[in-house]
C-alpha cells in the first residue's frame, strides 16, 4: 500500500439460501441498498466491516445494513429519513440529503418499513422489510419452487 493510503471498509453478506421469495422492483430495491451502503462506507471507520444480513421474521424479509460509523444522534433516527436532511461530518462528503428520504419512499411502495438504530458498542443499523411473496391464494410462495 501506498504511504497515505487508506484501507476502505469491507463488506460481508449473510443470506441464507431458503429465504422467501419477495415481489419487487429490482432496479429500485438495488438503489435502496446502493444508498444505504455508500452511506454506511462514508460514515464507517477505515478497515472495519459493513455488513449486509437477511432473514425471515414472521411474513416479512428483513435486510440489515449495518456499519461501525459513529452512530445516530439520539433522537434524530427518523428525522434521518426526512428529505433534505444531512449529517454534518468534517471529513465527510456530504449529500443533497435525497438518499433517505427515497429509500423510505420505495420502501413503503413495497409495502414495507425502514427505520435506523444505534448499534451497542458503536455505529448504525439500517433495517428494512419487504413483504414475502404470495400466490394468488394468499399462500405463501415456495421459494423451491
Amino acid at each position: 500500500m501506498r504511504p497515505g493510503a487508506s484501507i476502505s471498509p469491507v463488506v460481508g453478506a449473510s443470506v441464507p439460501a431458503t429465504l422467501p421469495m419477495v415481489h419487487i422492483d429490482g432496479l429500485l430495491i438495488g438503489q435502496v441498498l446502493q444508498n444505504l451502503l455508500e452511506n454506511a462506507v462514508n460514515f464507517s471507520q477505515k478497515g472495519k466491516i459493513i455488513s449486509i444480513e437477511a432473514y425471515q421474521k414472521l411474513d416479512m424479509v428483513v435486510v440489515e445494513v449495518s456499519d461501525h460509523g459513529p452512530g445516530i444522534d439520539p433522537g434524530r433516527e427518523k428525522e434521518i429519513f426526512d428529505k433534505f436532511f444531512t449529517m454534518s461530518q468534517r471529513d465527510r462528503p456530504k449529500g443533497a440529503g435525497l438518499g433517505l428520504a427515497i429509500c423510505q419512499a420505495i420502501v413503503t411502495l413495497h409495502g414495507g418499513m425502514i427505520w435506523a438504530q444505534n448499534r451497542p458498542g458503536g455505529g448504525a443499523d439500517f433495517i428494512f422489510t419487504l413483504p414475502q411473496y404470495t400466490n394468488d391464494t394468499g399462500a405463501p410462495h415456495d421459494s423451491a419452487a
